[in-house]
């Protein structure tokens, strides 16, 4: 039960961490690379860095070598649709287009090999 109320305290954080009226992907141009890494930092980090309920953390090699090894189609629909129990729909990004979700996937991907 305490571990139900952490997880459930950690997602409200998640969820208001990545709160605001602005889109997912910047105004200004940006390069695949610094759109992943906007998006990753906005959305992602909250659950990527720390492995929040069993997030593969960002540059665990270990972690993402058999995600990576299904390739980028399905972790990017793994991200859209989300992956129970623990990555919700669109990783809490609800205004983020797919292409916003897929830079931060290819983002996470290149600093995880």
């Amino acid at each position: 039960m305490q571990l139900r109320r952490v997880l459930t305290a950690l997602l409200l954080a998640a969820t208001l961490a990545g709160c605001g009226g602005e889109s997912g992907t910047a105004s200004a141009p940006q390069s695949a690379a610094s759109a992943g890494e906007t998006t990753y930092l906005r959305f992602c980090f909250s659950c990527h860095a720390a492995g929040v309920a069993g997030a593969p953390k960002m540059g665990d090699v270990a972690a993402w070598a058999p995600r990576i090894a299904k390739g980028e189609d399905v972790l990017l629909a793994s991200t859209i649709n989300g992956l129970p129990p623990g990555m919700p729909p669109k990783g809490l990004c609800a205004q983020c287009s797919d292409e916003d979700l897929g830079d931060a996937v290819r983002y996470m991907v290149e600093r995880s090999r």
